[in-house]
C-alpha cells in the first residue's frame, strides 16, 4: 500500500477526528514530510481534507471515488476484491475481458468515474456523466455451465436493488430483465457476459457490467431520455457516496452467493417485478406476440401466456419488451 493510500484509510477510518501529521507518520513509519506530500496528493485527487495548527488533519465525507473507500464499506463477509479504479473508461465490460485474457485474479472489479461509450441491451447507449454515476464490471470465475448463467444476473439485479433500497430509503423495481426502476424510471442497467472452455464446456468467466445514474440532475438528461430515467439523487444532494454504494451492492451480491442453493432470491425478485400480471408485447424469432406476464422460473426466464392459452418462454437476449400495461416501454 502506497503512503497516499495509507494516509487516506486511516483519515477514513476517523471521521470525526483530526489526524496530527505527527501520529500518522508514527503508525505508518513513514516521515511528516511523506504525510505532508500524501495529504496534499489527496486535495489534488478533489478530496476534501482540512488542516488545523493545533489539531492535524480531518477528512470531510464527499464523492470521490476511491478504492480505499470502497473497501472500507465492505463486510468482513464479502471476498476480498481486486480493486482497479479509472478516470475513464470506453467500457469497462471490455475493460473487465482484458483482465480475464491477462489472468486477473477472480473478483476483479473495474470501476471508472466516466464511461465514454457506454452501452446497453442490444447495443443501445445510454447517458453518463463525469462524477455522478457509476460504471464498474466485475470478474467471476464460476466454472459452471451456460444455464446456470442466467442466476447471476438474476442474483444482481436483486442486489443493486437491495443496496439501493437499504442506503436511501427507496421503493425500486426490477423490469426484466436487468433494468432497476425507481419512480417509473430507469435507474441502472445490467449486462452479464460469458467467457466459456471450449474443452470443457462450462463457463470460465463472468463479467457483469452496470451503469448506475447516481447524482444526475433530472434537467441534465437528454431530452430524448429527460421523462424515462432518472437518478438516485435527481432532485437532492446525495445523502450517501458513490463508494458506499458500490460497496454494499457487492456485500448484497456475495451474501446472495453465499446462501446458494437457496431460493430467495428469486423470491425477492418476482416480488420486485413491475412485469408480472401484466400485459406485455414482445417479438421473437421476427414475429410479435401479446399476452401476460405470468412468473418468473428457476432459470430468470419470463414466462408469458398467450390469448390462445399457449405459454412462451423468453430468455434473455433473444426478445426485447416493447409494451408494459399499454404503454410504450422506453428502449433504454
Amino acid at each position: 500500500m502506497s503512503t497516499k493510500s495509507a494516509v487516506l484509510t486511516l483519515l477514513m477510518q476517523h471521521p470525526a477526528d483530526f489526524l496530527s501529521g505527527e501520529e500518522m507518520a508514527q503508525q505508518l513509519s513513514v516521515s511528516r514530510t511523506a504525510i505532508w506530500k500524501a495529504i496534499n496528493e489527496l486535495k489534488k485527487e478533489g478530496h476534501s481534507i482540512s488542516s488545523s495548527p493545533n489539531k492535524g488533519y480531518h477528512y470531510k465525507k464527499n464523492d470521490v471515488l476511491s478504492v480505499e473507500g470502497i473497501q472500507l464499506a465492505l463486510n468482513q463477509q464479502t471476498p476480498k476484491l481486486h480493486i482497479s479504479l479509472l478516470n475513464s473508461s470506453d467500457s469497462t465490460i471490455k475493460n473487465a475481458k482484458l483482465a480475464a485474457i491477462n489472468g486477473e485474479p477472480e473478483n476483479t472489479l473495474i470501476v471508472a468515474d466516466m464511461q465514454e461509450a457506454p452501452k446497453g441491451r442490444f447495443g443501445r447507449a445510454f447517458f453518463s456523466k463525469a462524477g455522478c454515476g457509476i460504471y464498474m464490471s466485475m470478474l467471476l470465475r464460476p466454472n459452471q455451465n451456460f444455464e446456470e448463467m442466467a442466476q447471476y444476473t438474476v442474483i444482481m439485479a436483486v442486489a443493486v436493488s437491495k443496496a439501493m433500497d437499504r442506503l436511501t430509503n427507496v421503493t425500486t423495481e426490477i423490469k426484466w430483465v436487468n433494468d432497476i426502476y425507481l419512480n417509473g424510471k430507469k435507474v441502472c442497467g445490467i449486462l452479464s457476459e460469458a467467457m466459456s472452455d471450449v474443452e470443457s464446456g462450462q463457463i470460465s468467466n463472468v463479467i457483469i457490467g452496470m451503469g448506475i445514474n447516481f447524482s444526475i440532475k433530472q434537467e441534465e438528461f437528454p431530452e430524448e431520455i429527460h421523462q424515462t430515467a432518472t437518478s438516485l439523487f435527481s432532485n437532492q444532494e446525495p445523502t450517501i457516496s458513490r463508494n458506499e454504494l458500490i460497496a454494499e451492492i457487492w456485500n448484497q451480491f456475495y451474501a446472495i452467493l453465499s446462501e446458494l442453493p437457496k431460493e430467495q432470491f428469486l423470491e425477492d425478485y418476482r416480488s420486485k417485478s413491475f412485469v408480472l400480471g401484466k400485459e406485455v408485447t414482445f417479438s421473437q424469432a421476427g414475429k410479435n406476440y401479446q399476452g401476460i406476464a405470468k412468473t418468473i422460473n428457476q432459470q430468470g426466464e419470463l414466462i408469458v401466456t398467450l390469448a390462445d392459452g399457449t405459454e412462451k418462454i423468453l430468455s434473455s437476449g433473444e426478445i426485447s419488451l416493447s409494451t408494459i400495461a399499454g404503454k410504450k416501454n422506453p428502449r433504454l
